[in-house]
């Protein structure tokens, strides 16, 4: 599943319910001169400057870099419609995406975000509102939209990951359950949340560490995961789409990483993935402006790959790459196999697209192990999101 990020500064307060007028446009007046209107939007078929719902669909990615930006601190959250779109007609993840306008500009959005098979069981929100516009009421109508859009498909819950920002000096804070990590309870986008039933389940962690990586601690880092691994595993690694005898073993990675990481009392569902779906997948992926790089881990004796780490890397080499899934199988953890690929897949990077400035990831608080590899390796905290949850 794609995680859709709500950041702090696409949640403001005030504003009225739409009820189940969700899927209609409706148009609801505030403190904004002239009022706003909230709009279902279309999904374009493409980025082409003719087609339907295009230029929509970027002013809608130039609001979600705004807000977000807002809520990090730095531009490194960014990205172009042409890295987003390829998830945007992924009919395993079906999408639903609103518009907010101002004078006909637009000023915020929401998406909501269903699986294939358990439609009836989950959603994902998503809300951003450009920080010129906070404060009138616009984030509210769009959550009550989206919350009723997902009642109208009868799920039992939804989830949304808001970045908090961290405050400076001593503020409340509240913890999740899992006891790991913590929001500040004074923070506005945490008092939204809580004021409309929504319970945090989990923080995360998003990290960055510049490149080129130190080195001298990349080589050790690889000597030391080597000698852990030893001659029961090798690393393979390749550039952009799977190749074939690959294609099982990286969709059952794919699936195992909606159940083996951790989600704390999100309890979100498995999410399947077949050959056919990865290569569909990288396909799409192929037409961006992205490149994916993946190291893996092969188990020597069954031939089958049980670990992987992939980048998202944009051509533009000014721009910070993603770090996307790592994952290592439960039942082959133990053996350093999490920096292997992390190590293998930072050299592929400087071998093959360098220049990049940083790279940035994201990981639950109470994964210690894997933030502990993460530290090791020079990742610094650039901020934090919380995981709630609303049981509808």
């Amino acid at each position: 599943m794609v995680r859709l990020r709500a950041v702090a500064g696409g949640l403001a307060a005030g504003g009225c319910g739409v009820g189940r007028l969700a899927a209609r446009w409706v148009t609801i007046r505030r403190n904004v001169v002239g009022g706003f209107s909230i709009e279902q939007a279309t999904i374009p078929a493409s980025l082409d400057v003719d087609a339907d719902g295009a230029g929509d669909f970027r002013a809608s990615v130039a609001v979600q870099n705004a807000s977000e930006t807002r809520a990090y601190g730095t531009t490194d959250v960014s990205y172009t419609a042409e890295e987003l779109f390829p998830n945007w007609n992924d009919p395993h993840q079906p999408k639903t995406l609103w518009h907010a306008r101002v004078d006909g500009r637009i000023v915020a959005r929401a998406v909501h975000e269903s699986q294939l098979g358990t439609e009836r069981e989950v959603g994902w929100l998503d809300i951003d509102v450009h920080p010129d516009f906070e404060r009138h009421g616009i984030g509210r109508a769009l959550a009550d939209t989206v919350e009723a859009h997902s009642r109208a498909l009868g799920q039992a819950k939804l989830l949304t990951y808001a970045v908090s920002p961290v405050p400076h000096g001593g503020r409340r804070m509240l913890a999740p359950p899992t006891g790991f990590g913590a929001v500040s309870a004074t923070n506005r986008e945490v008092r939204f949340l809580l004021a409309r039933g929504w319970r945090l389940e989990q923080v995360e962690r998003a990290s960055r560490l510049a490149l080129p990586a130190a080195s001298g601690v990349l080589a050790q880092a690889a000597v030391d995961a080597r000698a852990s691994a030893g001659a029961d595993y090798d690393v393979v690694t390749w550039r952009g789409t799977t190749p074939e005898p690959w294609l099982a073993d990286l969709a059952v990675l794919l699936t195992r990483m909606s159940t083996d990481a951790p989600t704390a009392g999100l309890e979100e569902p498995e999410d399947p993935w077949t050959p056919d779906r990865v290569a569909e997948h990288d396909l799409r992926v192929v037409g961006s402006s992205r490149e994916t790089l993946t190291a893996a881990a092969l188990h020597v004796r069954s031939g089958r790959l049980v670990a992987f780490n992939q980048l998202a890397v944009p051509e533009d080499p000014a721009r910070p790459v993603s770090q996307q899934d790592t994952l290592v199988l439960r039942e082959h953890r133990g053996h350093r196999l999490g920096m292997l690929v992390k190590v293998a897949n930072l050299d592929q990077l400087q071998r093959v697209a360098p220049g990049h400035p940083s790279l940035l990831t994201w990981n639950a608080e109470e994964n210690r192990h894997m933030l502990g590899i993460n530290e090791a390796l020079g990742f610094v905290p650039i901020g934090y999101e919380g995981a709630w949850r609303l049981d509808l």
